[in-house]
């Protein structure tokens, strides 16, 4: 039998070569529990060019100093919050930061209008529950608790869209660094390394709005969209591109062209003018998105 081929592999498999040069290259100082330092993260994201002529691939395209804000912030032990509109690649940054810092993007939680607080803290395996009662054996982690008891960075996708009662469950834990279990008169203490990387979409404002205990919580860094539409093109290309690696796609004719129509129709949809300016558009009711 093949062995099986993950249609979309996590950033630190997709990038694992990449990965694995710069943890070789990389000489800096390394904050507790790190893969690698806050330089070879940053180099990354960013991409470049190691001494061994080893290529590292950018992964996001804009200000370099959104980057290392994002970085120096999850260095110094703050949680980041990454806001922006859909398309900045929130998301993205995020799994990727994760992958380079803990070499794990996997620690997820994805916020809806129905998330739980187990979802955040913990849950319970019923069966155990009832058989032996409140124990070790029968609680279920969050991927926030493993996150903490590994010295790990989780994740936490769309914050704003979870109830702002299970948002609050993230005070204690980010102020203190402490999960409190009471069922077992315990708690878990976040090792050095842990952290967590929150998104969410400014457009979604309104939703649940944080409160101003929880936003203290977190260093706020809004990504941008594209400036131009050669930047955003050059993204798009580079993710058509890698998705058709991963799919094993025959090589095809440059898209170029086609590629440029789609990125103008989106930034004008988006900007609710047309690209000379001369003509105002209808925003959709839907929300846009080309992540």
């Amino acid at each position: 039998r093949e062995p099986r081929q993950a249609l979309r592999p996590h950033a630190e498999d997709a990038f694992a070569d990449e990965l694995k040069a710069l943890e070789a290259a990389d000489d800096r100082p390394r904050p507790a529990r790190w893969r690698m330092s806050p330089w070879a993260v940053a180099m990354y994201l960013l991409g470049g060019t190691l001494p061994d002529g080893t290529v590292i691939s950018p992964k996001y395209v804009g200000p370099r100093r959104i980057v290392e804000v994002a970085v120096t912030t999850l260095a110094t032990d703050r949680a980041l919050l990454l806001i922006g509109v859909p398309g900045t690649a929130k998301t993205w940054v995020s799994e990727h930061l994760a992958a380079a810092i803990s070499g794990d993007s996997t620690l997820l939680v994805q916020g809806t209008a129905g998330t739980p607080e187990e979802a955040i803290r913990y849950g319970w395996n019923y069966a155990q529950l009832l058989t032996r009662g409140p124990s070790r054996e029968a609680l279920v982690p969050s991927p926030v608790m493993r996150a903490m008891a590994e010295g790990k960075i989780a994740r936490l996708e769309e914050l704003t869209r979870i109830p702002a009662d299970v948002q609050d469950t993230l005070i204690t834990l980010l102020s203190e660094k402490t999960l409190p279990i009471p069922e077992l008169n315990e708690e878990v203490q976040a090792v050095r390394g842990f952290n967590l990387i929150a998104t969410a979409n400014d457009r979604d404002r309104g939703v649940n709005d944080l409160s101003s205990a929880l936003r203290r919580r977190f260093n706020t860094v809004v990504l941008p969209l594209p400036a131009t539409v050669e930047d955003e093109v050059d993204i798009v290309s580079r993710r058509v591109e890698q998705i058709g690696r991963s799919l094993d796609l025959p090589d095809a004719p440059s898209g170029a062209d086609e590629i440029r129509r789609v990125v103008t129709v989106f930034r004008e949809l988006r900007d609710g003018v047309t690209h000379d300016g001369r003509t105002k558009i209808k925003s959709p009711s839907g929300t846009l998105s080309t992540a």
